[in-house]
């Protein structure tokens, strides 16, 4: 008996430290196991910003344990929905797969009071891609 695939989805900034890694954090949170979640950048920074994980965690969600990854041609090969976020032409494009571009503000030396509104246009965002899915939200 095979198992059940579940979508895949990368999220792609070019610093993988503020909006893609708030897109994977809500994806995650929910869509539980029903969705497969990735998240890089094209140049990786050091550490996720400080502000996006305070405003993540008023949102009940803490992501202070994760870290920036770099973006890999394997990365976007195996996932069925590439959401860029700012990436431009970083992005490997390959034929097959459902590219989305969320523009939204960069939280980058934004307080956490500019974030917040990026942190819940995104989680607006995901929301409105797990109904495309048809997948059920978990919280």
């Amino acid at each position: 008996m095979s198992t059940p695939t579940v979508p895949s989805v990368l999220f792609v900034c070019v610093h993988n430290a503020g909006r893609s890694q708030m897109g994977a954090a809500f994806l995650t949170h929910l869509g539980g196991d029903r969705v497969q979640v990735r998240s890089a950048g094209s140049a990786p920074a050091a550490t996720v910003n400080p502000a996006v994980v305070e405003a993540m965690a008023e949102a009940g969600i803490d992501i202070s344990a994760e870290s920036p990854k770099v973006l890999t041609v394997e990365a976007v090969r195996s996932s069925d929905v590439v959401i860029t976020m700012g990436c431009g032409d970083a992005c490997p494009y390959f034929p097959g797969k459902r590219y989305l571009d969320w523009t939204l503000t960069d939280p980058a030396g934004q307080g956490v009071a500019a974030v917040r509104p990026i942190r819940d246009e995104i989680e607006r965002r995901v929301r409105g891609l797990l109904a495309e899915l048809g997948i059920p939200v978990s919280a």
